[in-house]
């Protein structure tokens, strides 16, 4: 069983995503490095550009088959050349509604045109891939007789594809079955009816052994198979191999990131969610036993287990979560801080690490002297620099730093790392906003999650300007970090 993904063309139809070459080559390099069998890195047909980021892929000289989208006309089999690439997605129209309606041909014409260009492609020394478009709504027999000229014509594979996301897996198997009956068949789904890995599946069960996806589900209208759901899939339940499953998670961040198509929490194998217990049943049961409420670890997917606290969270989930800032408390205190953190989440509040720390000193007494204080902040956007200054109290020592920046957030950002120069090597993880409010004195609440070394730390703030909530924020995260760190108060860099 091998994949191919298809994030490069089919994805990048998604309404509103256009992938620079830079990107499509970093895109391309993750794939490679996850063991996806075929890239799809475009259609050359779309210009010059498109030419340009195809070849930009080929050149890397993949272990992957690096292939082009073609219509089925002979120019575009011709610009394909001209990338490059190894192979071509040869699309013909399969049911009437597109051979009459789209194209205006007959069968006989489509037949004769498909094993034409089939062995104008072949000539040329391409691996050739013929999609029958709108395969799920074509007569099958007529459907069959298309594949079957193809492969005549040279062709190396065919594929059933489900153009418009209309059918379901018994319709599938059905019909790949009597595809594979000719030949090597691939499957092409869309999410339409959230079907996408049931038919996929069922396409490998009837002797699929190419699956197109893309990574996050991407693609037109409700977008492909998630390539990353189709690999948990395959791995868990069926024991079949495709690509290194520990690539997943980082690959899913990339493409989110280039494509600005953030992924939803709830998203199978790569959301935010997906590993992430707040329920107090279920984060005992999870501490007991790792098993007890995931179908599979989440270092499977390149993933970590996370604890999230919440109006959920029972005494063993807040016994865990200060356990991992090194926080030892009484059994009476743990019963009142997780009362406590009910409260606070019963009143719609995200409760994150800071405000669990804050309450379990409240609840103990414990009497902390802040490591890294903000005492005041200035930034400017207006210019064509932004810059911000800040001056903070560290460990008793008052430091003023200033930085520059691609906007106002960034340069106080650079500040405050200037000011604890050597202190601030924390990585920011994690950075969201949320408007709180409406109108024009909004507020905005800004969550980081910033790590060192084995810890982590999320902190929430909510202000009316936006750079001041993200600073507030990230000295409250590197004053928790860096409060058992003597040696990390080296003088600030001039």
């Amino acid at each position: 069983m091998k994949l191919l993904d298809t994030t490069l063309r089919d994805g990048e139809q998604a309404p509103g995503v256009s992938l620079s070459p830079d990107e499509k080559v970093e895109i391309a390099r993750a794939l490679e490095r996850t063991g996806v069998s075929v890239i799809e890195a475009g259609s050359a047909c779309t210009g010059a550009g498109e030419r340009e980021a195809i070849s930009r892929v080929t050149d890397l000289e993949l272990d992957a088959r690096v292939t082009s989208f073609c219509r089925g006309i002979h120019t575009d089999i011709d610009l394909a050349l001209e990338c490059d690439v190894d192979g071509i997605h040869l699309v013909v129209p399969s049911s009437d509604r597109h051979v009459e309606g789209k194209v205006g041909s007959t069968r006989e014409d489509n037949l004769e045109r498909t094993a034409e260009l089939v062995e104008y492609a072949k000539s040329h020394g391409l691996w050739v891939e013929v999609i029958g478009e709108d395969g799920s709504r074509a007569d099958l027999d007529y459907l069959e007789a298309l594949m079957a000229t193809a492969l005549d014509a040279g062709a190396d594979r065919t594929c059933f594809a489900d153009t418009v996301g209309h059918t379901g897996p018994e319709r599938t198997a059905e019909v790949v079955g009597r595809l594979a009956e000719l030949g090597p068949v691939s499957a092409h789904t869309h999410d339409d009816l959230g079907l996408g890995v049931a038919n996929a599946l069922a396409a490998v069960d009837a002797g699929a052994d190419l699956v197109h996806c893309t990574v996050n589900g991407l693609g037109e209208r409700a977008g492909n198979v998630a390539l990353e759901e189709v690999a948990i899939a395959l791995s868990h339940v069926y024991d079949i191999d495709t690509v290194d499953l520990t690539q997943l998670y980082d690959l899913a961040q990339l493409v989110a990131r280039a494509t600005g198509v953030e992924l939803p929490p709830n998203k199978a194998v790569v959301g935010q969610n997906a590993f992430t217990h707040e329920s107090g049943i279920h984060t005992d049961g999870t501490l007991k036993d790792d098993k007890m409420y995931e179908p599979y670890p989440p270092e499977t997917v390149g993933r970590e287990r996370r604890l999230a606290l919440g109006k959920h969270t029972g005494r063993a989930g807040v016994r865990a979560a200060l356990e991992e800032h090194d926080v030892e408390v009484s059994e009476d205190a743990v019963a009142e801080i997780a009362n406590r953190v009910t409260e606070l989440g019963d009143r719609g509040r995200r409760v994150t690490d800071a405000d669990l720390l804050a309450i379990a000193e409240d609840v103990t007494g414990a009497d902390r002297e802040r490591t890294v204080e903000l005492l005041d902040l200035n930034a400017i956007s207006g210019g064509s620099v932004p810059t911000a200054s800040v001056r903070l109290l560290v460990a008793g020592d008052e430091r003023v730093a200033s930085g520059t920046g691609s906007g106002p957030v960034d340069a106080a950002v650079s500040a405050v790392r200037a000011a604890l120069g050597s202190g601030a090597d924390a990585e920011l993880e994690a950075y969201h906003v949320d408007a709180v409010t409406g109108g024009t004195d909004a507020l905005v609440t800004v969550e980081v999650t910033m790590s060192r070394d084995d810890r982590s730390v999320t902190v929430a703030r909510s202000e009316a300007d936006i750079t001041r909530a993200s600073v507030e924020a990230m000295v409250d995260a590197l004053d928790r970090l860096l409060e058992a760190d003597a040696q990390a108060f080296a003088p600030a860099d001039d």
